[in-house]
């Protein structure tokens, strides 16, 4: 049995995998509203698993500041028929949450709802145009269920 330090040590990040329906229209959503960075993909050049040459994007990484998520577009044959993102939330530990929501508020993305306070973090919640939730929250000691007043956020 492998020693459990080597195995910690080996361990480097957890990387959420996300599986989109369009690839453009999720770029859009996390490049030029959130602003992650993208670091790596992969454009499929032979027929690999289905895989029609098209010259677009398939599968990529993405980054912003130390966080990382992947992207890959279905098949269209293997897109499923269920929504995407039920049950799944993802959480981005920062800084400061309200500065990101200026931040993407200024790249012209709309959130569904205002930052909120819960568990003494200050929650900013979107959802990708697939379902996928997330959560950029930072601590605070404002009062619990304490919601951004617009006039704060310009």
């Amino acid at each position: 049995m492998p020693d459990e330090s080597m195995a910690s040590a080996n361990v480097r990040q957890a990387v959420p995998f996300f599986s989109v329906i369009n690839m453009e229209t999720s770029l859009r959503f996390y490049v030029d509203g959130l602003g992650f960075i993208m670091k790596r993909w992969w454009i499929p050049d032979s027929h690999q698993d289905g895989d029609k040459p098209n010259g677009k994007i398939r599968w990529c990484w993405l980054e912003l500041g130390e966080a990382a998520i992947m992207l890959q577009e279905y098949i269209p044959e293997r897109k499923p028929k269920e929504p995407l993102g039920s049950g799944i939330n993802i959480c981005f530990q920062c800084e400061d949450a309200l500065a990101l929501y200026r931040e993407f508020k200024s790249r012209g993305l709309q959130t569904r709802n205002r930052p909120f306070v819960g568990n003494r973090l200050w929650v900013v919640p979107v959802i990708d145009p697939d379902g996928y939730r997330m959560e950029f929250s930072s601590p605070t000691d404002a009062p619990e269920e304490s919601e951004l007043e617009e006039s704060l956020s310009h």
